[in-house]
């Protein structure tokens, strides 16, 4: 259960660096064009699924130790 917690610890921890990835890349597409947006889906999607593997990893972690 261990092994799936660390797992699930590292899929959020990926979700995390992916957000700070698209926050830098998006800011460079609006200083190259001035119209553009970004992903703004991205932006509310990938916390709320880092969150999610995050606490999926701690009651994992927590089951094992039962």
């Amino acid at each position: 259960m261990r092994i799936i917690a660390v797992a699930l610890g590292a899929c959020s921890a990926f979700f995390v660096f992916y957000e700070a990835r698209l926050l830098v890349v998006t800011r460079f597409f609006q200083l190259v064009r001035s119209n553009g947006q970004g992903a703004y889906i991205g932006a509310v999607a990938f916390p709320v699924i880092a969150l999610a593997f995050g606490f999926a990893a701690r009651a994992a972690w927590r089951r094992s130790a039962r």
